[in-house]
């Protein structure tokens, strides 16, 4: 079992658990609390596709400071126990959303949905959902759409997942040479390659072929909650112009550039969204 307390703040305690979302699936679950009682809303972070927690140690370790988190592992990655079939959209992954702000009796206005990449893009489906409303959402970089090459979809389509230790070189390739800018974030290609490594080739197929038909703009006009979104303008892979297209169709959204993928997962990403909540709150 990996060592939980290297993500966390000094003295701020965690427990991991399994809690299930649907009849078949169930979540592996990461609850920090802060060393001292707090009055910070807590935080739902919903990671990316196929994420690893090391990834957002860093921010963890801000965060957990002063915010109790619920760090959520979605259901496509290697750690959920998953029962017969199962989906893997992002329609799915935002139902699971709902339930686990259900679950953990979140109250209205007062806790706060964080995520990156599928994980921000689940969040914004999961809006028209939500029983109870969130204080805000902070997205770390959401995707409009999800774009997988013609020669990427074909390949997946016949590819059985046993044989997905085959292409692993040829997915890092692409992204080495057509998606990231590894001049000015080496890092990020670092933990996309160890990402990958470590995916469950079955639940990966399946994921992949659901996503490249979803989209957010139409669901955008309708999200009301105020937002900030994070882009880095030096990852391509997440399409600064995009992002900066879905700002200007949320009707109360901000955003913030940190250039980098290495920007979006630092200690000034959480100051950032620190000055964020704080003017919500005031503006109350």
């Amino acid at each position: 079992m990996e060592d939980l307390s290297k993500f966390c703040a000094a003295g701020a305690t965690f427990k991991e658990e399994y809690i299930p979302v649907s009849e078949n699936v169930s979540l592996k679950v990461i609850s920090f609390a802060p060393s001292q009682q707090t009055e910070k809303p807590p935080v739902i972070f919903v990671a990316g596709w196929i994420t690893l927690i090391s990834a957002w140690k860093i921010v963890l370790q801000e965060l957990t400071k002063d915010f109790p988190v619920y760090y959520i592992e979605t259901r496509e990655k290697i750690s959920s126990k998953v029962i017969g079939k199962a989906a893997y959209g992002v329609e799915d992954i935002g139902k699971d959303i709902v339930k686990l702000v259900d679950h953990f009796n979140l109250k209205e206005k007062n806790y706060i949905l964080f995520g990156s990449s599928l994980g921000a893009s689940a969040i914004l489906d999961c809006c028209r959902l939500l029983n109870r409303a969130p204080l805000c959402l902070v997205l770390i970089g959401p995707n409009a759409v999800f774009r997988v090459p013609r020669f990427g979809k074909i390949i997946i389509f016949f590819l059985p997942p046993r044989l997905f230790l085959l292409v692993k070189p040829l997915v890092k390739w692409y992204l080495k040479n057509f998606r990231l800018d590894i001049k000015s974030d080496f890092e990020q290609y670092q933990k996309y390659c160890n990402n990958i490594d470590s995916a469950d080739p079955w639940k990966l197929k399946k994921a992949i072929m659901k996503l490249w038909n979803w989209q957010a703009w139409d669901l955008l006009p309708g999200i009301k909650y105020p937002t900030v979104i994070f882009g880095a303008s030096k990852d391509s892979l997440h399409e600064p112009e995009n992002l900066k297209q879905m700002v200007s169709k949320l009707p109360n959204a901000d955003y913030i550039d940190l250039e980098t993928n290495k920007g979006t997962h630092s200690a000034a990403m959480v100051a950032a969204m620190r000055n964020y909540i704080e003017k919500l709150f005031m503006a109350k």
